[in-house]
């Protein structure tokens, strides 16, 4: 896994090199992860003994990351995993109960069990909410910077984890099997009941594609962001990518997850997305192609549609994470304002 991506999630760079040197001392990933968030774990409390709030904050972050990456070295739902994704929840909880919080998780039913995500307010009155989510591997809290920056512009956020993902899978049992769009949308709707105010989704990776859906299909949703996605979903080549895609629909049958994956795609002949549209990509991205994006600007209707693109860019944009979060809150702060109502915005 790059640095970069570690950097993006939250890691410190201290750890990226610890982590490093575990792994060429033979050291398996998840346990050297693990001992790096036990350590800050440590920090935090005596940090929290201590009286110094934003420090303590600070190291169960620290601590919620290295978790969080110790989890992505499993792929199949094992025990192991459940612990660590545990751990990493368990962390994000310290972080959030550190007084003065911003920060809460949410619980949504949906299809006999619930949807989990965390909102996280900023300083003031919202001028909107933008429900974050990842795809196979980056879930919740893992877009915690994302969050931090919209939340400098005054934009509130759910740290979404959507069907298929994080705990909304493994501890409620909800696949990739279901209506997608609906299941964002749930958390669309939480938004605007909690806030009262205009909401967008961005989703990175695969969940891009699931941003694009639930913006064709609800009106609610006033401005999306997609980042590196696919509008027609396949399985790849890379063992990775094809245990992640298994683990999201609960089946390891190839054929049922092709299957899944032609139900999801997005048909700019059949979707149409009218709120403002922003595509990011990186060129130097592994898996996704500027035309497996094409379709969602074929499908975008409104008139505000932009695709970013960084040259170099790694998947996602790992490698540009600073710039990438400020380009987007900027662009969801402009759209999402109460000030400006309806009112688009070229790029």
């Amino acid at each position: 896994m790059p640095a970069t991506r570690l950097l993006d999630g939250g890691m410190l760079y201290a750890d990226v090199v610890l982590l490093e040197q575990a792994i060429v001392a033979g050291d398996h990933w998840d346990v050297a992860a693990e001992r790096l968030g036990e350590h800050r774990l440590e920090l935090a409390e005596c940090a929290l003994g201590s009286g110094h709030a934003v420090t303590a904050r600070q190291q169960f972050r620290a601590a919620a990351a290295a978790f969080v990456f110790a989890q992505m070295a499993i792929n199949s739902d094992t025990d192991r995993k459940r612990e660590l994704y545990g751990r990493f929840g368990a962390a994000v909880s310290a972080a959030a109960a550190v007084v003065p919080s911003s920060m809460r998780k949410v619980e949504l039913p949906f299809a006999g069990g619930s949807l989990v995500g965390w909102h996280v307010q900023p300083a003031g009155t919202p001028v909107g909410t933008v429900v974050v989510f990842g795809g196979q591997s980056g879930w919740g809290a893992t877009y915690l910077r994302y969050a931090d920056a919209l939340a400098e512009r005054g934009v509130a956020t759910i740290l979404a984890e959507g069907p298929g993902q994080g705990e909304t899978r493994l501890r409620h049992g909800i696949y990739l099997n279901v209506d997608v769009a609906d299941a964002y949308g749930h958390f669309v709707r939480y938004a605007a009941e909690q806030a009262g105010g205009p909401v967008g989704v961005w989703g990175n990776s695969v969940g891009g594609l699931f941003a694009a859906l639930t913006a064709a299909r609800n009106p609610a949703v006033r401005a999306c962001c997609i980042n590196g996605s696919f509008a027609a979903p396949r399985l790849l080549p890379f063992r990775t990518f094809t245990e992640q895609a298994a683990a999201m629909l609960g089946t390891t049958d190839e054929a049922a997850i092709t299957a899944n994956f032609a139900r999801l795609r997005f048909d700019p002949g059949i979707e149409s997305i009218r709120c403002p549209l922003l595509v990011l990509h990186g060129g130097a991205d592994p898996l996704v192609t500027v035309e497996d994006q094409q379709p969602f600007l074929d499908g975008a209707t409104g008139g505000d549609v932009a695709l970013r693109v960084w040259d170099d860019g790694e998947h996602t944009l790992y490698n540009h994470a600073d710039e990438r979060n400020d380009v987007v809150a900027d662009w969801f702060a402009d759209r999402l304002s109460l000030s400006k109502g309806n009112t688009h915005h070229a790029f």
